[in-house]
């Protein structure tokens, strides 16, 4: 008779959202302990630095997220998600310029900087409410999500979509990015929004601060992956879906898929602007280059890699392709885009379901494997 706790019933229970924002939990809670409670020197210490570059990696995972909320459940490849995610910076960044008063190099206690040195007299009407937190958190989301509406009230009810669609969204980002580095806009033209000195009080120099700001970055992980599973498994999560696969057979059923578009493209819009919101504090400064083209072209390579239509996938790719490009910047910074290219084309010849596509045939092979050695004790029990 076989005594021993049988752990099956339980493991067959746990969903993906389980596994992910388990594993997480746990990464957030390894970091932060080795971070406090071991000493530089030490084997486990985790270093401040290397806290606010996980930090930015999370960052990166939720707009992965955003991306393939799109493209992999609704077919949108957009190249502009640059654009939503610059926005909630800017947000952010307009936020913590306030908070810098008389402390600035000017000593001017309203105007930042650079409006100061432009010979501003006062501060533009979009500033106004600026220094409030609750106005920051307000701009993060309506910012990326008004413009996610409008642009996609306008193309997809005119039924745009392909490759007309990818080459839209990211001429719209490409606008942006040549208005904002217009200093007559406001937003610090070409050096952008910098010099941040606190957020919420709290020192942006001081560790636990840029600890806090990496838990936070995690949590905000967590309930964006929670509300886009949510999404991906209720009815109008697989109206989405059909619409991917069928779209005029959608439409034919009754249903009017430009408006679950819409509604799903807003959605993905504000899941980019709080990551960016959460990106500026951690690195210190937001500028105009963040709308460039590339940065989009490069997300949609994240998801690629770590596999769309699959939320996991994104977040892996995400975090794979942003730890590679640090270490390989590092050491030849001039052939990283080369190394890029390669990967995705790898990737896409021998991984065509990207990274996430391996995890289910690897789980398969070890139960296989646990399956035999289960059955070898039982036959050994016989005996």
């Amino acid at each position: 008779m076989n005594s021993s706790i049988s752990f099956k019933p339980l493991f067959e229970k746990l969903t993906q959202l389980h596994v992910v924002v388990g594993t997480l939990f746990l990464a957030t809670l390894y970091v932060s302990i080795c971070n406090l409670f071991f000493q530089e020197g030490s084997m486990l210490h985790v270093s401040d630095y290397t806290v606010s570059l996980f930090g930015k990696y999370l960052c990166y995972a939720l707009l992965a997220l955003a991306v393939d909320l799109v493209w992999g459940y609704c077919g949108i490849l957009s190249l502009g998600h640059g654009a939503f995610f610059s926005l909630g910076g800017y947000a952010m960044g307009m936020y913590l310029m306030r908070q810098i008063g008389d402390r600035g190099v000017y000593g001017n206690p309203e105007l930042p900087d650079f409006m100061v040195f432009l010979n501003w007299s006062e501060l533009p009407w979009y500033w106004a409410g600026s220094s409030s937190v609750f106005w920051m958190v307000a701009m993060v989301f309506i910012g990326p999500g008004l413009l996610a509406y409008v642009f996609g009230m306008l193309a997809f009810r005119s039924r745009v979509s392909g490759v007309y669609l990818s080459i839209m969204t990211q001429a719209m980002t490409y606008a942006l990015m040549l208005a904002f580095f217009r200093n007559e806009m406001g937003f610090g033209g070409n050096n952008g929004l910098t010099d941040f000195k606190e957020i919420l009080g709290f020192s942006l120099q001081d560790p636990k601060t840029k600890l806090g700001l990496f838990v936070a970055t995690a949590i905000a992980l967590g309930l964006g992956y929670w509300v886009s599973d949510y999404i991906v498994k209720s009815k109008m999560g697989r109206v989405i879906t059909a619409t991917r696969d069928a779209e005029s057979r959608v439409r034919f059923v009754g249903f009017k898929p430009e408006y679950y578009k819409v509604w799903i493209f807003v959605v993905s819009a504000m899941l980019a602007g709080v990551a960016g919101a959460l990106y500026v504090p951690q690195v210190g400064i937001i500028n105009p280059s963040e709308f460039s083209p590339l940065n989009s072209i490069e997300m949609v390579i994240w998801v690629a890699i770590g596999g769309r239509n699959t939320l996991y996938g994104a977040i892996i790719g995400a975090i794979v392709v942003s730890y590679a490009k640090t270490r390989f910047t590092a050491i030849m910074p001039e052939a990283w885009l080369f190394a890029l290219g390669g990967l995705f084309v790898l990737v896409t010849l021998l991984l065509p379901k990207g990274i996430a596509g391996m995890l289910p045939s690897v789980y398969e092979k070890l139960s296989i494997f646990r399956n035999n050695k289960a059955a070898v004790a039982a036959k050994a029990e016989v005996k």
